[in-house]
């Protein structure tokens, strides 16, 4: 014990010197005493001195400006506004393209679709007439056999007038046409051209060889005469039996339609198709009255002039007036060839007066009065559309043209205000939300 007690007092020792020779070999601490603070003098005040004004010289860049580097692709070195007409060609192309397409159908389907557009036409024509009778109690099914035979009725007796009158004045105008055909050979041979009889026996003889040999022609000809017959009957029963339906089941036939487009189109379409029924409605409406006016007025001029056939000519020029401002003087010219060869030139001559005089008071009385504000279409549309209708679908073309077109600017009016309306709402709902 005694030695575990030297040990532990020399371990003590040891360590005692070990901590005085570190304190030996610190360096003394440097306290910091703070400076007290130097007054500072205030800056001597200088006056102030008004600079004076240098005009500003424009800089002139005498580098020259880098040249363009290449574009990273083909298309950004093409012009903007080429690439604009680029991106609407193509697309006007793929209209074009689908418009060609349609076209080839209805020309293939040309019965269906002209026996479905004169029921269509039909159809506004009388369903006034169908309105009107089921707002006085009248059975739906009923008013639409009343309203379909009395049309059938009326369209019966017009075609049996226009048989009867022709069948009446056949032979008065035969001898009329034979009068005038002599007088018509007799011009040739004491007028200026001073041909003889056998001249006109040669062209004559000539005209019945060129018969003679295209006897076969002409058989085919009568042969496609009864096939153009047989399309016409089955047009007249399919616009009949189209007609009748489009009156009983009009509404119901436009939901079903409704139903086909999609979710989005159905409201802009609902909306669109009233206004397209009215402005066909108001169409036809007029295009008859103005017809009737237009026939009445010509079969009176051409009656006081003495022309024969006076009345079936009107009913020709009231079914011609159908197409507007050009119909009514195509189908009169049958008035001035017939009052050309029966009467002389002077008549003719005062046959086309009329005629001319009636086109001018339709297409600057007749048209902007009852037609009015309910078919806008510019007669430069009106022209382009029957030459346009005349050329793709003959005379159903024609008489289909100018409807079409009607139909069409009503719709594009209206869709386009739809959707001003619809954008004016968008910014305001975005507008008032930005505003909470």
């Amino acid at each position: 014990m005694a030695g575990v007690g030297n040990a532990w007092a020399q371990w003590r020792g040891w360590m005692a010197r070990r901590a005085e020779a570190a304190a030996a070999a610190a360096p003394e601490p440097v306290v910091h005493v703070p400076e007290p603070p130097q007054p500072v003098a205030p800056p001597p005040t200088v006056p102030p001195q008004a600079t004076p004004v240098v005009p500003a010289v424009p800089a002139v860049r005498t580098e020259t400006p880098p040249y363009p580097a290449r574009p990273a692709h083909p298309a950004d070195a093409v012009p903007w506004t080429l690439r604009v007409a680029a991106e609407g060609m193509w697309r006007l192309l793929l209209v074009g393209a689908g418009i060609w397409v349609l076209l080839q159908i209805v020309g293939t389907l040309r019965i269906v679709a002209l026996a479905f557009v004169a029921a269509l036409l039909i159809s506004a024509l009388l369903q006034p007439t169908v309105s009107w009778l089921r707002r006085h109690g009248v059975p739906r099914g009923l008013a639409t056999a009343l309203t379909f035979l009395a049309g059938l009725l009326g369209i019966a007796l017009v075609a049996w007038f226009v048989v009867w009158q022709v069948n009446t004045h056949l032979n008065e105008v035969t001898s009329q046409v034979n009068n005038g055909i002599r007088q018509i050979k007799n011009w040739l041979e004491t007028g200026p051209m001073h041909l003889t009889d056998t001249q006109i026996n040669q062209f004559s003889g000539e005209l019945t060889k060129v018969i003679g040999t295209n006897s076969d022609q002409i058989t085919s000809f009568g042969f496609s005469t009864v096939g153009v017959v047989v399309e016409i009957v089955t047009g007249v029963f399919l616009a009949a039996f189209c007609t009748f339906f489009l009156l009983y089941d009009g509404e119901r036939i436009w939901g079903w339609c409704l139903r086909l487009l999609p979710v989005r189109s159905r409201i802009s379409a609902a909306g669109a198709g009233p206004r397209a029924w009215t402005t066909l409605t108001a169409y036809v409406r007029g295009t008859v009255l103005v017809a009737f006016i237009d026939s009445v007025s010509i079969g009176i001029g051409i009656y006081l002039l003495g022309v024969p056939l006076a009345t079936p000519i009107a009913v020709i020029i009231f079914l011609g007036a159908f197409v507007p401002l050009v119909g009514a003087l195509f189908t009169g010219t049958i008035a001035v060839l017939i009052g050309l060869v029966t009467h002389g030139p002077v008549t003719a001559l005062l046959v086309l007066a009329v005629l001319l005089g009636v086109q001018q008071i339709e297409g600057h009385l007749l048209q902007p009065l009852i037609l009015g504000r309910a078919v806008r279409v510019h007669p430069l549309a009106v022209i382009l559309a029957v030459a346009c209708g005349s050329i793709i679908g003959g005379i159903g073309g024609a008489v289909v043209a100018v409807p079409l077109v009607a139909v069409t600017n009503t719709v594009v009016g209206y869709l386009r205000a739809r959707h001003a309306v619809d954008e004016d709402v968008r910014a305001a709902l975005t507008a008032a939300s930005a505003g909470e």
